[in-house]
């Protein structure tokens, strides 16, 4: 009896995740692949057809074949979506490659830190969140813009001429990019940094290592799994960033999700934005399974 209960709570432990990925996952996805292979029409929903329980399976079924794969043929045929895609591909990799650069000396300053300080500099970390996303971008156009805090501190330095343009260039997304997800490359990085045995740069200094030679062949490998949590958490979103390209990046900026908005608002063409929104989250999903598998072969391996 024990263990049918104990085998029947572990079952239930598993169907609760998956049934919350089915809920808000699958069922969003499959929805958005079925109106991507619809046409656009001039109705309220602005596609066709549109399915209706009330005619039962065999209506269901039936509209299956006017379905079509049109909407993607068109992405293929105009350049600006797979330059959308390129773009924001690009602008999402520079990002999460400086977040990294940033976040790295401040998750390793956290993690050497005294151990009675640490919740404080975790908490100063996810501060900013205690602030609007919204009003923080709005922010940065106060401070980027020709007249701005930013350039007139370097006029006061001395330092330029004439002000410098940052607004409405992806210098600024840049910027907005890695301040605003900054905190999702520090966390895992500082969980995976302050869980590493500090005697193991000890043994390595006395084996003659110089310190940044044992930095590079012991703790940065040992923080390999924070890293490649941090730039997942930063480059997945960034990848479809809208918010942020489109009040610093202006209209210069191409990116899909700003692409995907006036598809989706602009045109009221559902179709064709379902189309974008499906390549873009299989753009996301593959590389990360494909990770996954080769992580889980690795760690076989080891084994």
């Amino acid at each position: 009896m024990g263990k049918f209960t104990s085998g029947l709570y572990n079952r239930l432990v598993i169907v609760i995740p998956y049934a919350w990925l089915l809920l808000f996952f699958l069922a969003p996805f499959f929805i958005v692949f079925r109106i991507s292979m619809s046409t656009t029409a001039i109705a309220m929903p602005p596609y066709e057809p549109v399915f209706s329980f009330a005619d039962g399976w065999a209506g269901l079924l039936s509209k299956i074949g006017e379905f079509s794969l049109d909407n993607y043929t068109y992405l293929t045929d105009d350049p600006l979506y797979f330059n959308a895609y390129v773009s924001s591909v690009v602008i999402a990799a520079i990002s999460t490659f400086l977040t990294l650069l940033i976040a790295y000396p401040i998750a390793y300053g956290m993690a050497q830190a005294p151990r009675g300080l640490r919740p404080t500099l975790v908490m100063l970390v996810i501060l900013p969140f205690w602030t609007s996303f919204l009003i923080r971008v709005y922010a940065w156009i106060a401070i980027l813009k020709p007249e701005g805090l930013f350039n007139q501190l370097l006029l006061s330095l001395h330092l330029i001429d004439t002000p410098l343009i940052i607004l409405n260039t992806n210098t600024a997304v840049y910027i907005g990019i890695v301040y605003s997800y900054l905190p999702f490359m520090v966390l895992p990085l500082y969980s995976a940094l302050e869980k590493m045995d500090g005697t193991l740069i000890e043994a390595a200094q006395d084996l003659g290592c110089p310190p940044i030679t044992a930095f590079w062949r012991v703790t940065f490998p040992l923080s390999i799994p924070g890293v490649v949590a941090g730039c997942m958490l930063v480059f997945i979103p960034a990848v479809g960033e809208f918010v942020i390209p489109d009040l610093l990046g202006g209209s210069q900026t191409l990116m899909i999700g700003k692409t995907l908005w006036n598809e989706f608002n602009s045109n009221r063409d559902w179709p064709v934005s379902s189309a974008v929104a499906t390549i873009l989250l299989l753009i996301l999903v593959i590389p990360i399974v494909f990770f996954q598998n080769v992580q889980a072969k690795a760690e076989e391996r080891g084994k």
